[in-house]
């Protein structure tokens, strides 16, 4: 007689026929049935499991086909995805509001003011729980701040500062659990 080897399991069918199979050619038997109803990971992994309950707690070496089955399908069913009500659409609110223009609506006051200024605009923008923040014109923002023509590093520093100040101001307000904030 021919030693059965440690990753396998002898099966028993109906028809008097023991054919021995390891884990992985079990599951991949049953992949072509399943794979329809159920995601093609669980079922390998629950056969798996089945396949290591038999040969290794119960110490079996030869296992009914009928009873890995239905073993098996007590498995699967606690995996059954519950049947739930279709998801009410989200709606995706988008907002924007215009850095340059806040900039420029500072007078001769510019940062003393801005900033502010920003913290309100954010403040009003959230009340209405939108997904999407975004906060567009911050080059321009910042020069005219600044009071510069080109970039430097005083425009940099700015720069900097302003999305900084935006992310603080926005952990100490309320938000809607999905939401972005887009800064450019």
């Amino acid at each position: 007689m021919i030693a059965l080897s440690s990753d396998c399991l002898l099966f028993q069918f109906s028809s008097g026929e023991s054919v021995p199979f390891s884990a992985d050619m079990i599951s991949i038997e049953l992949m072509g049935e399943t794979a329809r109803w159920l995601d093609p990971e669980i079922v390998k992994q629950a056969a798996k499991a089945v396949f290591h309950y038999f040969r290794h707690e119960l110490k079996r070496k030869s296992v009914s086909a009928e009873d890995f089955a239905a073993s098996l399908e007590k498995v699967l069913r606690g995996f059954k995805p519950e049947i739930q009500a279709p998801a009410e659409p989200v709606q995706q609110s988008f907002l924007e509001s215009d850095l340059c223009q806040l900039a420029r609506d500072t007078g001769e006051a510019r940062e003393l003011v801005f900033f502010p200024r920003l913290r309100e605009e954010l403040r009003q923008q959230l009340r209405q729980q939108p997904s999407v923040l975004r906060f567009r014109g911050l080059r321009s923002c910042v020069k005219h701040l600044v009071g510069a023509d080109r970039w430097g590093i005083r425009c940099q520093d700015l720069e900097e500062q302003i999305v900084s100040y935006l992310r603080g101001c926005l952990d100490t307000e309320d938000k809607p659990t999905e939401f972005a904030l887009i800064v450019e």
